[in-house]
């Protein structure tokens, strides 16, 4: 049994793999007070109550963007599962050329897409992360990874729409039915909405066009939390894999092993 940890700037999600078969995930939040005991209390918990022991656990791989929560994760998998976990970095075998300028610079998490998307769906792709931020990476047909695009996540851009205004309340973040809002709050959801899923669109445009193909000569792949919400209505046809880092970082287990 591999237990695989990907550490989000909001989410921490887990999930238990047996062979290649994701069994159960999970998701709790990023939260940097907690100390090692309280996650290992917490992630032993939730796995007793699918009936798995930390005695299961052959082994552990950790990807993270938040560096002030590995120390807490590596001594938490040390102390409660006794094992020395893979952490995703420098040195770890990943099967993709990095083209960047200083490949270090690649978030763990960016690399870990990368990686699942390649073996499950091969070359050339686009890989689209919309969590807390919004990455797009570019892969081509020879396995090397190119860069790509941050961008603030949908959840920053509303959270800064309402501290950085005097009357904008809080929203409800919603696939709207109409472009034009009637309402200061449905303007606010139809702007969010319409504005990151034109932008998601224009993005993809912009980066076939520069890679010299066309839309059916590549993959697009889209994963994290608002995938769902964001590319429903896209004028590309884009699939969406929720499952898609988790699996990247039994790919790099199974690498590195």
């Amino acid at each position: 049994m591999l237990l695989v940890i990907d550490v989000g700037n909001t989410n921490i999600v887990f999930g238990a793999y047996k062979g290649e078969e994701l069994i159960h995930d999970w998701r709790i939040s990023s939260d940097q007070s907690k100390t090692s005991d309280e996650f290992g209390m917490l992630i032993t918990q939730i796995l007793d109550n699918v009936q798995l022991k930390p005695v299961d656990i052959e082994a552990v791989i950790i990807s993270s963007v938040v560096p002030n929560l590995m120390y807490t994760l590596q001594n938490m998998v040390i102390k409660y599962f006794h094992q020395y976990p893979i952490v995703v970095g420098v040195g770890v075998k990943t099967g993709i050329n990095i083209r960047y300028d200083n490949p270090r610079e690649v978030g763990a998490d960016r690399i870990v897409n990368a990686v699942a998307a390649i073996e499950r769906y091969g070359g050339p792709c686009i890989i689209i992360d919309l969590g807390t931020a919004v990455t797009f990476c570019v892969v081509d047909d020879k396995k090397n990874y190119l860069g790509g695009l941050i961008i603030p996540g949908i959840s920053i851009s509303a959270d800064a729409l309402v501290s950085r205004t005097s009357k904008l309340p809080k929203i409800e973040i919603i696939k709207p039915e109409k472009v034009i809002g009637k309402t200061t709050v449905s303007s606010m959801q139809n702007g969010l909405y319409y504005g990151f899923s034109s932008m998601i669109d224009g993005i993809v445009t912009h980066i076939i066009r520069e890679m010299g193909l066309g839309p059916d000569e590549l993959k697009i792949i889209a994963t994290g939390g608002f995938a769902n919400l964001l590319v429903s209505d896209s004028i590309y046809d884009i699939l969406i894999d929720r499952d898609l880092t988790l699996d990247g970082l039994r790919i790099l287990y199974e690498l590195n092993r």
